[in-house]
């Protein structure tokens, strides 16, 4: 792969123009935007509906489902929707099948409330999570086949790209549904957060329509290759007939994607990427699972929260995620994953600060432009450490198998987040000093293999 240490910072940055860069901002965009719906704006709600700090921590336990879509992820990759794929193309077809599906969900969620159905609110944003998981397997391989397979800057640009529209999905989401519950509570509305999801479903509407201006490139080759797959598992079952083909389709489907990984990066760095994958952001997803009930205790209001965490947030991270493609293409992605990562554990230390001085504003904002300005880097660094290790043959799948497995350490350690303050004693501080710790482990071992990645 080229080195482009060389290149001066204006050529560096030249890589965002191109035109295909906005369309992969997009997708990020529709990628992150259901995080908003069963991460802040679910939590909240059940705050201010009077349940306690462990049940929203547990409730989080909805986001395991990303830990586990790539094992649906060979069924995205090769079965057809009918009547759209035809129509839109297969990844679009599934993005929209599954935006329709959150659509609904919205819909639902407006017409019950948690103290009376809390069964029913949690399975919903169930429901949402599934959708949004299932959706993130087939925008993220459309994304990566946006970029042309030796296009190594590129990749890194789409990487950070595609970062900085999850955020926005997640942040300007965030501002959206914030402010749109204070001012729906200060009118008047008993049920003002079931208003609010009936405005978030425009923005569901809005995404798929943006959609359509989404060039899905043709899948011959891809398609090509995995008959190839079939045809050979078939050869050696020794049969032509439809048994033997729908075996054959089977084993192809599910079992080569991994095969494949593992053969490409050999057993025990295969292994190494795995288990790196799965702990780097465990620290951040505590911290993150917990921030805006920590806010809301501390003392700030859903109009403080939206401005300082999501509007103020959401500028940083942008900012900061395209320095951090920057850095990535100048200085190797494996560099970047180092710094990112000490980064991310220091600036965690800031909550712990605010936690023990009390409410400030200023140091509030400090430590969250600081933790934006970390996560952009962190965030970053790890999409295209995982896109440029995928086979094309398999995108879908084994992107969606490494993503879940970063997932995997993120939602479900992270459910006991709530648990980890009530075990404190609501001392917040020392909750993220823990927070800070949990990613010297995803170093270590990133430590010892990073001579054996062919990676820059």
């Amino acid at each position: 792969m080229e080195i482009y240490k060389k290149q001066t910072f204006s050529e560096s940055f030249s890589v965002y123009l191109d035109k295909r860069m906005s369309k992969i901002l997009l997708l990020g965009i529709i990628s992150g935007f259901p995080w908003v719906l069963i991460g802040s704006s679910l939590s909240l709600w059940l705050k201010e509906d009077g349940l306690s700090r462990s049940t929203i921590g547990w409730a989080g336990l909805i986001f395991g489902v990303y830990a586990f879509n790539y094992l649906w992820a060979p069924l995205v990759d090769r079965i057809r929707i009918p009547w759209l794929t035809d129509r839109i193309g297969h990844r679009r077809g599934w993005i929209v099948t599954m935006q329709t599906v959150i659509l609904i969900s919205l819909v639902s969620w407006s017409m019950v409330a948690p103290t009376v159905n809390l069964a029913i609110v949690i399975t919903i944003g169930l429901i949402i999570a599934i959708a949004s998981a299932t959706q993130d397997i087939t925008v993220d391989a459309l994304r990566i086949e946006q970029i042309g397979k030796h296009e190594g800057r590129s990749m890194q640009a789409g990487a950070a790209m595609a970062v900085v529209g999850w955020w926005t999905g997640y942040k300007l989401g965030g501002v959206i549904a914030l402010n749109c519950a204070e001012y729906f509570q200060r009118i008047g509305f008993e049920n003002y957060w079931q208003v609010t999801f009936l405005v978030l479903g425009i923005v569901i509407i809005a995404c798929n329509i943006g959609l359509m201006f989404v060039h899905e490139p043709l899948s011959t080759e891809r398609q090509e290759s995995q008959k190839r797959t079939d045809q050979m598992i078939a050869e050696k079952l020794g049969s032509s007939g439809t048994l033997a083909r729908s075996a054959a389709w089977v084993s192809g489907t599910v079992a080569g994607p991994v095969v494949s990984f593992f053969r490409l990066n050999g057993f025990k760095i295969a292994l190494g990427i795995l288990a790196f994958v799965f702990l780097f952001k465990i620290g951040e997803a505590f911290l993150g699972r917990m921030s805006i009930i920590f806010y809301k205790e501390i003392g700030f209001s859903k109009s403080d929260i939206a401005l300082y965490s999501k509007g103020l947030g959401w500028v940083t991270t942008v900012v900061f995620t395209l320095l951090g493609g920057l850095f990535a293409i100048r200085s190797g992605v494996i560099k970047a994953m180092f710094i990112s990562g000490i980064l991310m554990a220091s600036t965690n230390l800031l909550f712990s600060v605010l936690a023990w001085s009390g409410k400030s504003e200023w140091l509030f904002a400090v430590a969250v432009i600081f933790d934006d300005m970390t996560a952009a880097f962190a965030t970053v660094a790890f999409v295209a450490f995982i896109s440029l290790l995928v086979d094309r043959t398999y995108t879908a799948t084994q992107y969606a198998l490494l993503a879940s497995i970063g997932t995997a350490g993120r939602t479900m350690l992270a459910a006991s987040s709530g648990a980890l303050v009530d075990w404190l004693n609501g001392d917040w501080g020392m909750f993220f000093v823990f927070t800070a710790v949990m990613v010297i482990p995803s170093l270590i071992v990133l430590w010892f293999m990073r001579n054996k990645l062919n990676l820059q």
